[in-house]
């Protein structure tokens, strides 16, 4: 889901709010009652929303934690399932919406889009400003019907995804140290810039609201730069996929199939060891790689301001 049709979702779900939105005090020096968490992103962070539109993702989704699909572009939880194991109790009553955390993961598709419709870098920049104008309209109207809480990702490095480093052209000048592709994840950090930009002016617009901005790009690129340090293995590559170098293939991917004298063959395969790699299918993390990253990211080590997850309920 792009972030366009991401802002009609939101807009409508802000309305739904206002009826049960009530004043929520911020200034507790206590542990966040964060009494549901209400996410909003591409499929990095869906949890189901997805399938349900476009259909059930496919087996070996799921395989390594809900041993099958389970609406996750993942082989098992993403970094929002591990965000919901801190807290237990998910399902909010009426009054509640005004006191839940927001989380926001947004940016991935929005950038890759303009690239796979043949848009140059700087096409591709040009419409940054545009989408980030409409994600403040988004998290003002949640705002005004009462939402305080904020927890928003930046974008991951997306030029060390199988999916563009597959799909798009790259020379060998374009490439770091590490195998990603540069032009795209400088590209990435721009959208970052000024997402963080758009942050510090809504905490100018949105007084009461406690926004907590976090640097997923770092830690996610400081996993794949340092894979074997971490206990990760092949670290630009898709666990789940079929063939070439990144063991992706847009036409049959995780789960894909093909006819073979009238039978029906999985080509699209999961690896042995979904455990130590860090891409699951080209395009979405393993279950591992996002706990690693989750683990990072909870005690607020890349959070502007520095807050832990517990505590995003605080204004600083």
């Amino acid at each position: 889901m792009d972030f366009h049709c991401l802002s009609s979702a939101l807009l409508a779900l802000a309305v739904l709010f206002s009826a049960s939105s009530v004043p929520y005090q911020l200034h507790a020096k206590t542990v966040c009652d964060f009494p549901a968490i209400f996410n909003f992103g591409d499929s990095n962070s869906d949890t189901g929303g997805l399938s349900a539109a476009f259909g059930q993702a496919p087996p070996p989704n799921g395989e390594s934690y809900f041993r099958g699909p389970a609406g996750r572009y993942s082989d098992g939880r993403l970094v929002i399932d591990f965000m919901g194991g801190v807290f237990k109790e998910l399902l909010p009553s009426a009054e509640d919406f005004s006191r839940a955390l927001y989380t926001f993961d947004i940016g991935q598709n929005d950038l890759t889009a303009g690239y796979f419709l043949n848009m140059s870098t700087d096409q591709v920049r040009a419409y940054v400003p545009d989408v980030l104008d409409q994600f403040k309209v988004v998290v003002s109207d949640i705002y005004d019907q009462g939402g305080r809480s904020f927890w928003i990702h930046n974008t991951a490095p997306v030029g060390c995804l199988p999916y563009v480093m597959d799909r798009l052209l790259i020379t060998a000048g374009q490439v770091d140290k590490v195998g990603c592709a540069s032009p795209f994840n400088d590209v990435a950090r721009y959208f970052n810039r000024k997402l963080k930009e758009a942050v510090v002016q809504l905490r100018k617009d949105l007084p009461m609201a406690a926004i907590t901005y976090v640097d997923v790009y770092a830690a996610k690129y400081a996993l794949i730069s340092q894979a074997k340090k971490h206990g990760f293995e092949h670290p630009l590559r898709a666990c789940c996929g079929h063939g070439g170098k990144y063991n992706y293939n847009m036409h049959v991917g995780c789960g894909g199939k093909i006819k073979v004298n009238g039978k029906e063959v999985l080509l699209g395969k999961s690896c042995e060891k979904p455990s130590v790699m860090i891409n699951w299918d080209g395009v979405h993390y393993t279950q591992a790689a996002n706990k690693w990253v989750f683990d990072q990211i909870v005690d607020g080590s890349f959070s502007d301001p520095p807050t832990p997850l517990k505590m995003a309920c605080r204004r600083q």
